[in-house]
C-alpha cells in the first residue's frame, strides 16, 4: 500500500514538483507521518511560488532536462519520506516516487497540452485545474496513508 501511495505522490511531483514535499512536511507536522524537523514553511513557500511561476510565459517546459530531473528527485524524496513516515522502506518509496514522477511529467504534459489544443482555450485555466488536481491528490495520498 505504501509503495502505491508513493507512486501516486510521484505522479503529483510530475505535475507540480514542490507540492509533494510541502504536503509531506505538513502531514508530518500534523502527526500523520513520523518525520522530525521537516522545513514545512519553506516548502509551503516553494510550493506556492511554483504554482505562480508555472503560469508565467518564460517558465521552461516540464520535459526539459533540468525540470524533468527536478521532478524525479522531488518524487523520489517525497515517496521515500512518505514510506519512511509510515514505517516502510526508504528505497521502495524512492523508487516508486521517482517512477511516478516520470509518469506524471510525461502524462501531465501530454494531458495539459492536449486539453488546451482540443478545447481551443488558453493554457491558464487548464493550468489552474492541474494545480487543483495536484494539491488535492497529494492531500488525499497523505490522508490515506495515515
Amino acid at each position: 500500500m505504501t509503495a502505491a501511495l508513493a507512486l501516486v505522490l510521484g505522479i503529483v511531483a510530475g505535475l507540480r514538483s514542490m507540492t509533494p514535499p510541502a504536503v509531506v512536511a505538513w502531514a508530518a507536522h500534523w502527526g500523520r507521518l513520523q518525520l522530525d524537523g521537516t522545513p514545512r514553511y519553506l516548502l509551503l513557500v516553494a510550493m506556492v511560488a511554483e504554482l505562480v511561476a508555472d503560469k508565467l510565459p518564460f517558465t521552461p517546459a516540464r520535459t526539459g532536462v533540468g525540470s524533468f530531473t527536478g521532478r524525479i528527485v522531488s518524487g523520489a524524496l517525497s515517496g521515500a519520506a512518505l514510506t519512511a513516515g509510515l514505517g516502510g522502506s526508504l528505497g521502495v518509496g524512492a523508487a516508486a516516487g521517482g517512477l511516478g514522477a516520470v509518469v506524471g511529467t510525461l502524462a501531465g504534459y501530454r494531458a495539459r497540452t492536449g486539453i488546451v489544443r482540443a478545447l481551443g482555450v488558453r493554457d491558464f485555466p487548464v493550468a489552474l485545474a492541474e494545480d487543483s488536481v495536484a494539491v488535492v491528490t497529494a492531500l488525499l495520498v497523505v490522508t490515506a496513508g495515515a
